[in-house]
């Protein structure tokens, strides 16, 4: 389904897609830094409720939910895609979660997100 597909009552305005984009992106950030000062969680599950980060898990959802509304458009969110991407990240080889944070901000602020897959910048 392309976005001509859709029911005209399920089209967003782009200004309804931005505000979206938006809000992801600014929960994103404010979770980033969280994680770059240590706290577990924000690219999976942390083990135990203690360690809980409810924010994190509502960013996650909000990431897969995002993505669907631009697919159902035929529209990619880049930044959504690249989030999700390092959420699949598991196993002893792959960065740690500070290091992913820290890595996925500095992509950010030098507005380099999508340009480059998840293992090209790892190598």
């Amino acid at each position: 389904m392309t976005g001509a597909d859709l029911d005209p009552r399920d089209q967003l305005d782009p200004k309804e897609l931005e505000a979206l984009s938006g809000a992801f992106r600014e929960q994103l950030l404010a979770c980033l830094e969280e994680g770059a000062r240590g706290r577990r969680g924000l690219f999976a599950e942390a083990v135990g409720e203690e360690n809980a980060w409810p924010e994190a898990a509502r960013l996650r959802e909000l990431a897969v939910a995002l993505q669907g509304v631009y697919c159902a458009h035929a529209m990619r969110n880049e930044l959504a895609e690249e989030f999700l991407d390092l959420c699949s990240m598991h196993g002893e080889a792959n960065p740690g979660e500070r290091r992913l944070a820290r890595a996925l901000l500095e992509r950010m602020e030098r507005d380099e997100v999508g340009t480059r897959t998840v293992e090209e910048r790892f190598e």
